[in-house]
């Protein structure tokens, strides 16, 4: 099954979302979709070709859904998927498995990331809070994707790191 837009996934496709460590432009950035792509245009699961898209946002997240109708991932392609990242870091100079962090755009627009302690001590001074827009990188569906990984911070998980008083 070839790759698809993205926008042509439904709904419930299962969602994996990875962000980079630093923005991704021009030649590396192609560098990543190149590789990804190429990824893709051959996973499989159990020897089934999956239908599968991309979305690549804000020079940082790249979001790879799978039509689970017809085949879904199973644990040895989504291990699959993820070797395709592990080989793509380091000629690309930045890490596309990130977890614990917390991406959001300070009051100048630029995306940042910190860690969760990070965060909420920025929350605590006042650097963040309930209006700052967070991206959330655990959504698991393309509906999630395409409605909730952007939000405010008051409006989403990230609120857990905000102090008591500023959580609405």
């Amino acid at each position: 099954m070839p790759v698809v837009q993205f926008n042509d996934l439904p709904d419930d496709a299962r969602l994996w979302v990875f962000a980079a460590s630093e923005p991704l432009k021009g030649d590396k950035a192609q560098q990543l979709l190149t590789v990804v792509d190429t990824g893709l245009s051959n996973w499989k699961a159990h020897g089934e070709p999956l239908t599968c898209g991309r979305d690549w946002r804000d020079d940082r997240f790249l979001a790879v859904g799978v039509d689970q109708s017809t085949a879904g991932a199973s644990g040895c392609s989504i291990d699959a998927l993820f070797q395709v990242f592990q080989k793509v870091q380091s000629s690309i100079g930045a890490s596309m498995l990130v977890g614990g962090r917390v991406f959001y755009r300070d009051r100048e627009g630029r995306i940042e990331t910190s860690d969760r302690n990070s965060f909420s001590a920025r929350a605590a001074s006042g650097e963040v809070d309930a209006d700052t827009i967070v991206f959330d990188t655990s959504v698991t569906s393309a509906a999630a994707y395409r409605t909730s990984f952007t939000r405010r911070a008051g409006d989403s998980w990230h609120r857990n790191l905000l102090p008591a008083a500023a959580r609405p």
